[in-house]
């Protein structure tokens, strides 16, 4: 039996005066109430100057700065960017300089050449999964087959060879690729592959060793661009593991050649918190500087909120 607790007597506590007492949210950071007809300036402006929102607008002021003093603005993609019609945001902050290269999974050169080709893609992979279906769609496989073979031809990495050969093709909706802006604006797009995540490597074409070699030279593309990454911002948006990993292994290896690597800025943008974005991305390579930034939200509404508000900061330098 537990014995009985008698309650704590108060009349001893210490208080100090609420004067000398630091407080960690203030009224100046409060949001103000919006006004019909207002700018999406004034809308930034208004909104508060704590947690997500301080970092939204930090976010867009770094990016907004690297442009202004020509630092590198690395955008980072899963497959879900393209899935949910980011492209034409992505490759308009390609044509305006601020975004100065592009890495994607190897999902998303699938994707990127489907909406080429067609302008459609995401196949509804339930009823295509139960007759062994998924996935076998003939001709992006047999182009993206062409596409390694020029890649290992020419000793180009995989974003370039699929961005050219998309161009090369005049396919009906190039304007919607970001491979071939990235190849039209000699932009480095480049393409990190595992092998057995992607629906082309089911294909009795595919070449694992030429693709796999292109995707190594497209790692040491990213790994240069990261070498001067100082002052610069590192964005992944909606990969959960493999952009994460091979971004620390390009901090690594540009640290381990004697370049400084000390204050950037890195953002991670996704759905959810998972773990190794945060510590791949976020913390680890800021660690000893830098500003690290994780925002939680949707990407097809975080994404044209973000950039618009860089390109709102870019007009009023």
């Amino acid at each position: 039996m537990k014995p009985d607790v008698e309650p704590l007597d108060l009349a001893g506590v210490k208080t100090t005066s609420i004067a000398g007492r630091v407080r960690r949210v203030h009224t100046a950071d409060f949001a103000a109430p919006w006004t019909a007809g207002g700018s999406l300036a004034a809308f930034l402006e208004r909104l508060p100057g704590i947690l997500a929102a301080a970092d939204l607008k930090t976010v867009m002021a770094a990016m907004a700065g690297a442009a202004r003093r020509q630092k590198p603005v690395i955008f980072a993609m899963g497959a879900h960017v393209l899935k949910v019609g980011l492209g034409p945001i992505v490759i308009d902050l390609m044509q305006r300089g601020v975004i100065t290269g592009v890495a994607m999974n190897g999902a998303g050169i699938l994707h990127d050449l489907e909406l080429a080709m067609t302008g459609r893609t995401s196949e509804d992979v339930g009823p295509a999964l139960e007759d062994g279906s998924f996935g076998m769609a003939a001709e992006p496989a047999a182009f993206l087959g062409r596409a390694v073979d020029r890649a290992h031809a020419r000793g180009e990495g995989l974003g370039r060879a699929v961005g050219a050969s998309i161009r090369a093709a005049g396919l009906p909706f190039e304007s919607r690729s970001i491979l071939a802006a990235g190849a039209r604006l000699g932009l480095p797009v480049t393409v990190h592959v595992a092998i057995g995540t992607d629906i082309i490597h089911m294909h009795p074409g595919f070449d694992a060793a030429k693709t796999g070699a292109a995707s190594h030279l497209d790692f040491r593309l990213l790994a240069g661009q990261v070498s001067g990454l100082e002052g610069g911002v590192f964005i992944n948006a909606g990969s959960a593991v493999i952009l994460p990993e091979v971004f620390l292994k390009a901090v690594n290896v540009a640290r381990n050649l004697g370049f400084r690597l000390t204050t950037f800025t890195t953002v991670n943008l996704d759905f959810i918190r998972h773990y190794r974005p945060m510590v791949n991305v976020v913390a680890r390579p800021t660690a000893g500087g830098g500003t690290g930034i994780n925002l939680v939200g949707h990407h097809e509404i975080m994404l044209p909120l973000i950039a618009a508000g860089v390109i709102e900061a870019l007009k009023e330098a």
